[in-house]
């Protein structure tokens, strides 16, 4: 599964980084960025709830 954050939507809240911070990381620029991809269920599961929690709808996965 491949994670990907729409940076025209992220505000950079942070709750991405917060519920799974081996998948996304705050950057310079104040958005969110996918730094890897998940290697076990757990992680993507993580990764999933983080997609959830997003206020704006900027994660997406395929």
């Amino acid at each position: 599964m491949k994670f990907k954050v729409d940076q025209e939507l992220c505000v950079g809240c942070e709750a991405c980084e917060g519920v799974c911070p081996k998948i996304f990381k705050m950057q310079e620029n104040g958005k969110a960025h996918v730094i890897a991809d998940p290697d076990s269920a757990d992680i993507e599961a993580d990764a999933l709830e983080a997609e959830e929690a997003c206020p704006v709808q900027a994660i997406s996965h395929e």
